[in-house]
């Protein structure tokens, strides 16, 4: 498979602060890429370096094969949507999707062909007499998100397009541009904090902290096999219940408090006796239960049952005060001060190295 973007060694610094560490990404043909981290870890700073908004202070960046390290943004085949809607407040929606087109001297029959296309694909053909203040902010950002189609590129960047829409307008724009995307085949680099949008859309995500990816790797890869303790954390809501601990009888069981766990059918690799690990353990991967089972449970005592809908989400206190968060059916409602026992998933269980935290 081709590549329809490679960065090679970036490295940005502004001043003395090194923002991009040596990233290197590949990106393959019509695939849809999402950066994903916490504010701050270089996401949208990668992105504008791809759109030429930014100048690099290292390395190379090739777009469809060709160096666009130093081209201009108008040269490097790409369409960008920003966070802000950014429309001429004073045009129509056709205004806003022909403007740059008529800059570049393109022929008016083809403006047209290229407007009645993206209205299409979008569904905004009712909305192409209005101007902007009589749009939602849902159409607005379609309206963006046209204007970059029009342009007729191969490859598309997005700069958290949805996250000055409610919750609703996000849910449903989420599923348009997957749909979008289905339909164009074309690539597609998509700048989140959110890891809902992220798990949802990607064929890989990214994910980022410190300028460095910490994880590149399908979404499904991302939440089961976390490659660090940072990603773990990061990626799940609520979060990875985590267990601070050791490995002991030579990597075949976790112990931490007066519990030992069995790690018989753990499948994150071979286990040595380490004196400090860590167990993580997804609120979906615990049962609860009102019996012990040796080497297979934690005791317990809800605190905790909030209904989230589809299913509840419990909180207990287990072994020394830790905190804990399991999924239950929403039937089942949970008393306070409630003892009971949970059972661990060790096949779905992550461990990490206390030290390096990195993935056992």
């Amino acid at each position: 498979m081709t590549n329809s973007i490679e960065v090679k060694d970036l490295t940005l610094n502004f001043g003395a602060v090194s923002v991009l560490k040596k990233m290197n990404l590949d990106v393959a043909e019509g695939e849809f890429i999402v950066l994903l981290g916490p504010s701050g870890c270089g996401k949208s700073t990668l992105l504008n370096c791809l759109a030429g908004l930014l100048d690099i202070t290292d390395g190379q960046i090739f777009i469809k094969g060709k160096n666009v390290t130093w081209a201009e943004p108008s040269d490097r085949g790409i369409g960008m949507v920003f966070q802000s809607y950014a429309l001429y407040p004073q045009m129509t929606v056709r205004g806003n999707l022909s403007f740059g087109l008529k800059n570049a001297k393109m022929p008016q029959p083809e403006i047209d062909k290229r407007i009645a296309r993206a209205a299409e694909i979008l569904q905004i053909e009712p909305l192409l007499d209005r101007k902007p203040a009589a749009l939602s902010g849902g159409q607005r950002q379609r309206v963006a998100i046209g204007r970059a189609l029009v342009r007729d590129v191969d490859v598309f960047l997005f700069d958290e397009p949805l996250s000055n829409l409610d919750a609703k307008l996000r849910s449903e724009l989420r599923v348009e541009i997957k749909r979008l995307h289905n339909k164009l085949n074309n690539t597609m680099v998509y700048v989140t904090h959110d890891q809902i949008e992220a798990l949802t859309l990607a064929d890989r995500i990214a994910v980022m902290r410190g300028g460095i990816i910490q994880q590149l790797a399908a979404p499904q890869e991302i939440y089961n096999r976390p490659s660090n303790l940072f990603v773990a954390g990061f990626i799940g809501s609520p979060s990875m219940n985590f267990l601070h601990g050791a490995t002991v009888e030579s990597g075949r069981a976790f112990q931490f408090g007066s519990v030992k766990l069995d790690l018989t059918g753990y499948e994150g690799g071979a286990i040595l006796e380490r004196s400090k690990a860590i167990l993580g353990l997804r609120p979906e991967h615990l049962t609860i239960q009102d019996h012990e089972e040796p080497g297979k449970t934690i005791a317990a005592t809800v605190e905790i049952d909030e209904p989230m809908g589809a299913d509840s989400l419990v909180w207990l206190e287990a072994d020394g005060g830790l905190q804990m968060s399991v999924r239950v059916p929403v039937e089942r409602r949970m008393a306070r001060g409630t003892p009971v026992h949970l059972k661990v998933d060790i096949s779905k269980a992550s461990i990490f190295d206390s030290g390096t935290e990195q993935r056992i």
